[in-house]
């Protein structure tokens, strides 16, 4: 059991050091479909994020994703490597503003 232990231990920092490696999504910029891709996030929580991002307005830091229903601390945890809060949220196209 102890080897299976190790085994997960090595497999998880392995998946966090190639995160990194990417550029962190930021998630106060970033649609549905990149959010998805962040673990324990599928297409659903990912657009309960954004849709609690266009009603309270940008997040200030990576633990105010817990405050999305159906995300917790847990979740938050094992994406901190990979996201980051940046800037104001792009506003969504408006075909009918000019």
């Amino acid at each position: 059991m102890n080897v299976f232990k190790t085994l997960l231990a090595v497999l998880a920092l392995a998946f966090a050091a190639l995160t990194h490696a990417g550029e962190a999504i930021d998630i106060n910029r970033a649609d549905a479909a990149t959010l998805a891709q962040l673990h324990g996030i599928g297409p659903a929580k990912a657009q309960a994020i954004v849709e609690y991002r266009e009603a309270n307005g940008p997040f200030l830091q990576v633990e105010d994703l817990a405050k999305v229903k159906g995300i917790g601390l847990r979740t938050v945890e094992d994406n901190r490597a990979m996201v980051t809060v940046g800037g104001e949220p792009v506003a969504s196209a408006d075909p009918g503003q000019p």
